[in-house]
C-alpha cells in the first residue's frame, strides 16, 4: 500500500476515533482529551505501532495549526466586558500560580539536593500549562459559569507568564555566559509575538464579517489566522501568544462581529483529534521509570504550587470560594509549551540534556494523561456542567 494511501486512511480513522471517544467520554470519568491520548500511545511505537511512516513529519504542521486555532479562540475570550467582570481574578490568580508554582519547585527541589541551574530550569517549565487539554475540557463538558470564564482568562494569560519566568530564570542560570542574550531573546519571542498580532488584528477586526454580515466566513477566519502561525514561526516568535493577541483584539475591536470566532470552532476539532492521537503517539510511558526522585518530586511540587497559588491569588482578587478551593486542581495539564522550552534550555546547558529532556518527558505523560480528568472533576464539582 502506497503512503499517500496509508496517510489518508490514518486520517478518516483518527477522524472516527473522535467521534467514538466523544461518546465514551460521555459515559465514564475519563475526558475525550485523555482517552485519544491512551488511544495514541496504544497505537504508538509505545503499543502496536501502526502509525504510517510519514506521520512524523506532518504531525509538527498539524500541531502548530491546532495550537494557532486554540490560541485564537482563548484570545476571544479576553474581550473588555469580560475583563471587567472577571479580569482582577484572572490577572491575580495567573500571576500568583506562576510566581508560587516556580518558587515552590525551585526551593523544594534544592532543598533535595537538585544542582541550581537544573532546579532554575524545571521551576521556569513548571509554570507552562496545557490550554488545549484544558480548554477542550471545558467545552467537552459545554461548561459555563464564572469559574470557567476565569479558567479560560488564566489559561490564555499562564502560558505568556511562562515564557517570562522561563527567559528570566534562564539567563539567571546563564549568569556569566551569555545570560542577557536568553532575556534578550525571550523579550523578542514575547514583544514580536504581541507586535505580530495587533499588526494582524486590527485590519481583520474591520475588514472581516463584510460579505456575510456579522460573522466572518470560514475562509477569512482561517486565513488570517494561518497566516498569524506562518508569520510567527517564520520570525521565531511565540505563535500561540500571538494567535491569542489576534483573537483578543478582533474580538474588542470588531463592533459588526455577532459570531467572529464561529468559523473557527467549526473546524477546530478534527485538527485537535490528530493532534491529541499524535501527541500521545508520541508520549514515552517508559519514560516514566526515568524521572528519579528529582521527577517525582518535581511533580508533587507542581500540583502543589498550583493549589498555593491559586488560592493564594484568590484571596488577593477577593474571589469566591469555589474558584480559589479549586482553581489550581483545574490547572495541571501540562504538554507543548513545556517541552518547547525543555528543548530550548537542553541546548543552552547540554550538560543537564540527559536528565532534563527524559524528566520533562516523563512529568508530561503524567499532567498530560491525569490533568484533564482533574479539569473534568472540578468542573464538575463547582456546577458549573449541564
Amino acid at each position: 500500500m502506497g503512503e499517500p494511501a496509508q496517510t489518508l486512511i490514518a486520517i478518516g480513522a483518527f477522524m472516527l476515533a473522535g467521534l467514538v471517544t466523544d461518546l465514551v467520554g460521555r459515559y465514564t470519568p475519563l475526558p475525550r482529551v485523555t482517552l485519544l491520548l491512551l488511544l495514541g500511545v496504544t497505537i504508538g511505537p509505545a503499543g502496536f505501532d501502526v502509525l504510517p511512516a510519514g506521520s512524523k513529519e506532518w504531525f509538527p504542521v498539524l500541531a502548530d495549526i491546532a495550537l494557532v486555532m486554540v490560541g485564537f479562540l482563548l484570545g476571544g475570550v479576553l474581550t473588555r466586558a469580560n475583563l471587567q467582570r472577571r479580569g482582577r481574578e484572572v490577572v491575580w490568580i495567573s500571576v500568583a500560580v506562576v510566581v508560587t508554582t516556580a518558587l515552590t519547585v525551585l526551593f523544594g527541589l534544592l532543598a533535595i539536593g537538585a544542582p541550581l541551574d537544573l532546579a532554575l530550569l524545571l521551576a521556569a517549565l513548571a509554570t507552562a500549562t496545557d490550554p488545549a487539554a484544558t480548554i477542550d475540557v471545558a467545552e467537552e463538558l459545554n461548561a459555563r459559569g464564572p469559574f470557567t470564564t476565569v479558567l479560560r482568562g488564566i489559561v490564555a494569560a499562564d502560558d505568556a507568564w511562562a515564557l517570562i519566568t522561563f527567559s528570566l530564570f534562564m539567563a539567571v542560570a546563564q549568569v556569566g555566559s551569555g545570560g542577557w542574550e536568553a532575556l534578550a531573546a525571550g523579550s523578542h519571542e514575547i514583544g514580536g509575538a504581541v507586535l505580530l498580532g495587533l499588526v494582524l488584528g486590527v485590519p481583520m477586526a474591520y475588514l472581516t464579517g463584510r460579505i456575510r454580515p456579522g460573522e466572518p466566513t470560514t475562509v477569512e477566519a482561517l486565513g488570517i489566522v494561518l497566516l498569524c502561525g506562518g508569520l510567527a514561526l517564520w520570525l521565531e516568535v511565540s505563535f500561540l501568544l500571538a494567535a491569542m493577541v489576534l483573537g483578543a483584539t478582533v474580538a474588542n475591536l470588531a463592533k459588526h462581529h455577532t459570531r467572529p470566532f464561529h468559523a473557527i470552532k467549526d473546524v477546530e476539532w478534527p485538527f485537535l483529534v490528530i493532534f491529541f492521537l499524535l501527541s500521545g503517539a508520541a508520549l514515552e510511558p517508559n519514560a516514566l521509570l526515568g524521572i528519579g526522585g528529582i521527577g517525582a518530586a518535581y511533580v508533587v511540587l507542581r500540583v502543589v504550587g498550583r493549589i498555593l497559588g491559586s488560592r493564594l491569588g484568590g484571596r488577593l482578587a477577593r474571589a469566591d470560594g469555589q474558584v480559589r478551593q479549586w482553581m489550581g486542581l483545574a490547572l495541571l495539564p501540562q504538554a507543548g509549551v513545556a517541552l518547547g522550552m525543555a528543548l530550548v534550555a537542553a541546548e543552552r546547558f547540554p550538560h543537564l540534556h540527559d536528565t532534563l529532556i527524559p524528566l520533562v518527558v516523563g512529568a508530561t505523560v503524567v499532567f498530560e494523561i491525569t490533568g484533564p480528568i482533574a479539569t473534568r472533576w472540578v468542573l464538575r464539582h463547582v456546577g458549573e456542567v449541564p
